[in-house]
């Protein structure tokens, strides 16, 4: 049987940033280990307030999708990538520190870390068109802009309001989901954990 739970705003953890460039939505975390202190998965939302480094996370894959604001410049290894479209996942790997400089102003995005030999996933966006995320074994949907509809097997579609999330735990076994736009340009960003490469 699979599980879900919808969470608005409020339900996130919010934390600001040590260096104090900005602050962290924190949506979920996840563990595959029972009492297991670091996390197998985290989706958040990162507000990006100015320019500063983005801390190292040896072992951890991470995937960026800029939400809102102009973009940014992310360096890593002296490298340059300039994330200026909304709603394009860029995966990198977290393991050496980076640094991020904003093109214009602040800027908010998704954030999927995934923690390499214990969990394996990405990141499916369905930007106003019916699209389908799986399988996976947990998987969170969140409503960038407008509201969308989530189909799992066996339940009534269950609408997701913009801002909010729905958490999904198809508890031992892998699901696919349905997403379709309820309203006209509606964005769903869907993290899936476990999904097969």
């Amino acid at each position: 049987m699979t599980s879900h739970r919808l969470l608005s705003p409020r339900d996130f953890r919010r934390m600001p940033w040590k260096n104090g460039g900005g602050r962290t939505a924190e949506i979920a975390a996840w563990s595959r280990e029972p009492g297991a202190e670091a996390f197998a998965g985290r989706v958040s939302i990162a507000e990006i307030e100015r320019d500063g480094p983005f801390s190292a996370f040896p072992g951890v894959d991470r995937t960026f999708v800029l939400l809102d604001g102009a973009g940014v410049v992310l360096t890593q290894g002296g490298v340059d990538v300039e994330v200026v479209a909304r709603h394009e996942p860029l995966r990198f790997a977290g393991d050496e520190a980076s640094s991020c400089r904003l093109v214009g102003g602040p800027v908010r995005a998704f954030n999927l870390m995934v923690r390499r030999g214990r969990a394996q996933g990405g990141v499916v966006v369905a930007d106003g068109e019916a699209t389908i995320a799986g399988p996976f074994r947990f998987g969170l949907c969140y409503a960038a802009e407008g509201a969308s509809e989530c189909l799992l097997p066996g339940r009534a579609p269950i609408a997701v309001a913009e801002g909010n999330a729905l958490l999904i735990d198809g508890e031992e076994r892998t699901v696919s989901m349905h997403v379709n736009p309820i309203d006209a340009g509606a964005v769903a960003i869907v993290a899936a954990l476990d999904a097969p490469d």
